[in-house]
């Protein structure tokens, strides 16, 4: 049967069965006739998304606050809000969801000039069980979305530094050349005499779609620190609605069917639900796991997805 997102239990070994999207039901009832004979699964692509969080701020809440009363929530408040978009409803990929910001990778990505600070790409490759220069691609992809989504930049002039302010018309126009692929993150960092700060990244999950979508990703999921001085905001265009959220309203409005969120959302969402404090959730170290639900039929005949986490 499937669960309500604030009933679906995140810890390792237990099974999650989740609701699809009408839209999904065709594909599963494809893959399902046809996966014993010779259904061929699109190739996934790789992506990288960040739950971009902050303290919070007893004169400036997040506008977007929890329904359930603190005594009858899963888990206490623990002084963390995230930033959170609804991607447009025109969108051909999770259309209408609420998610972090995030997208697939790009092969400029890949860009050895790039000025880099924190981990090594070698370092990463052996925590996301990827080569060297996928992991590399998989980092900057996380720093460059995170950018071009909502405007912060995890980027600064030395190891122990970061960048404060990148609202002005200048690091508009970046962020445009970016988001239109007239140039790399590299190209940008370089100009401004940046480092990309791999270490302000904290890595949470590895989620891949499941076999019955036409289009797939194998996205990893971070954790980072919104830096001082700089504000995200709603300026993307895949984005309707981009703010600053209570992680207990995420579940709320999942719950009551006036969000849609997806498996992999609500799975990273726990993370920062269920840490002790901000320290908690950025400086826990996570093994590497990989996991893909897939399609079903539950006992009372609805669609659904499913698998046993890792």
């Amino acid at each position: 049967m499937a669960q309500k997102p604030s009933e679906q239990v995140w810890r390792s070994g237990e099974r999650l069965t989740a609701k699809v999207q009408p839209r999904q039901i065709p594909a599963i009832d494809k893959w399902l006739a046809e996966r014993d004979n010779g259904f061929v699964p699109a190739t996934p692509l790789k992506a990288s998304t960040v739950m971009l969080v902050r303290p919070v701020d007893p004169n400036n809440p997040a506008p977007f606050q929890g329904r359930t009363p603190i005594d009858q929530r899963v888990a206490p408040p623990n002084g963390i809000e995230l930033f959170m978009i609804r991607r447009q409803k025109s969108m051909s990929f999770a259309p209408d969801a609420v998610v972090f910001p995030g997208g697939r990778v790009d092969q400029k990505d890949a860009d050895p000039a790039l000025p880099w600070a924190g981990p090594t790409p070698a370092e990463w490759a052996a925590k996301l069980h990827q080569s060297e220069d996928d992991a590399r691609r998989i980092i900057v992809a996380a720093v460059r979305e995170v950018f071009e989504e909502c405007g912060v930049l995890l980027a600064g002039h030395d190891a122990h530094t970061v960048v404060r302010d990148v609202s002005t018309p200048e690091w508009g126009e970046e962020r445009d050349k970016l988001i239109a692929h007239e140039q790399s993150l590299a190209e940008v960092l370089i100009r401004h005499n940046l480092y990309i700060r791999s270490d302000l990244l904290s890595y949470c999950a590895n989620w891949v779609t499941p076999e019955f979508s036409p289009k797939r990703f194998d996205t990893f999921f971070f954790a980072a620190l919104c830096p001082e001085g700089q504000t995200p905001d709603d300026c993307s265009t895949e984005a309707s609605i981009a703010d600053w959220v209570d992680p207990q309203w995420a579940f709320d409005l999942g719950d009551a069917g006036e969000i849609i969120l997806l498996p992999p959302t609500i799975y990273n969402l726990n993370f920062v639900y269920h840490a002790k404090d901000l320290d908690d959730l950025l400086h826990t170290d996570r093994p590497h796991i990989q996991f893909m639900e897939e399609g079903a039929i539950d006992e009372n005949g609805d669609h659904v997805v499913t698998g046993v986490l890792p």
